[in-house]
């Protein structure tokens, strides 16, 4: 048996890693020490999507030496109070975000928050819209929905694990690709992730009546193997996401149609806040861009603004 070897983790535990190995095989695995002490931000310096290089201790038990670049991941900061990161996974080529918009309703300004963050990290997304059995009981709701997102270049696809809609886009999507499928919790993650590949040993909560928010039932990030020959990369339910490492400035350089209209302000360092002749201000107020994605805008801008130095 090689003693050294390289792979992608898996599932990441906090102590733990399982690593897949390029043979195909699963090897437990604990981090060695210096790795915790190049002063990385992140709560979570090895993560789900990393691909690594590790070697066997006397008893079998992978070490991991080495964690390779990283081409891409989502981070966010880890806590309301802190400016530590937690990084969800790495190396992705798309992000799937469930959102619903009853039972549980997803708050646009987390939808627009994650968004931003994959934008800053060049992350493709998709929306999936969940629970398209209930939402089909209001279409105005759900054709405004589609409109203020497709309008800003994000592509929304209608789902339901009772129904079978979206499934099949969702499975062609997926082909080949490591995508990671994220969410509040509540929403149908796990669900659908069962739905979109059966046989897939997903835990699923439910709903807790009295406060219409879902348990968590995913604790940990974990990669599973499609029959298709891609990922997918199930994370646990996300209460908040709170953004790091994105300068005031630069933040609307990643709401699209923001990037769009920007050109034809009157000043070059528009802010898009107060500035007279602001393209994006006029947009807003003649409807031809959503108050909801501009509000999400601003709120960030006050919010955060303590978080970025």
């Amino acid at each position: 048996m090689e003693r050294q070897f390289t792979g992608v983790v898996v599932r990441a535990t906090g102590s733990w890693y399982d690593v897949r190995t390029e043979e195909g095989d699963t090897v437990k695995c604990r981090i060695r020490g210096r790795l915790r002490l190049k002063g990385v931000r992140s709560t979570n310096p090895v993560v789900v999507g990393d691909r690594i290089t590790a070697e066997r201790d006397e008893d079998g038990v992978g070490v991991i030496a080495e964690i390779m670049p990283r081409r891409n991941y989502i981070i966010r900061r880890a806590s309301n109070l802190s400016k530590e990161s937690h990084i969800i996974a790495a190396n992705i080529d798309r992000a799937l975000l469930l959102v619903t918009l009853f039972a549980p309703t997803t708050a646009p300004e987390f939808i627009d928050r994650f968004l931003v963050t994959c934008e800053a990290y060049r992350v493709p997304v998709t929306i999936l819209l969940g629970k398209a059995d209930l939402a089909a009981e209001d279409p105005e709701a759900v054709a405004q929905f589609k409109a203020v997102y497709e309008g800003a270049g994000y592509p929304v696809i209608e789902v339901s694990s009772v129904t079978g809609a979206g499934i099949e886009e969702i499975r062609t999507l997926l082909e080949g690709h490591t995508t990671l499928l994220a969410g509040n919790s509540g929403v149908g993650k796990s669900t659908l992730a069962g739905t979109i590949e059966p046989g897939l040993d997903v835990r699923v909560g439910s709903i807790s009546e009295s406060h219409l928010k879902g348990r968590h039932t995913t604790t940990f990030s974990t990669m599973y193997p499609l029959s298709s020959g891609g990922f997918l990369i199930d994370t646990p339910g996300i209460k908040g996401f709170g953004l790091i490492d994105i300068e005031e400035a630069e933040l609307w350089h990643y709401f699209p149609e923001m990037m769009q209209l920007a050109p034809q302000c009157r000043y070059y360092n528009c802010t898009h806040v107060h500035e007279p002749g602001c393209a994006v201000r006029a947009a807003v107020e003649a409807g031809e861009m959503a108050w909801s994605r501009y509000e999400s805008y601003l709120k960030m801008l006050d919010e955060d603004e303590k978080y970025r130095k």
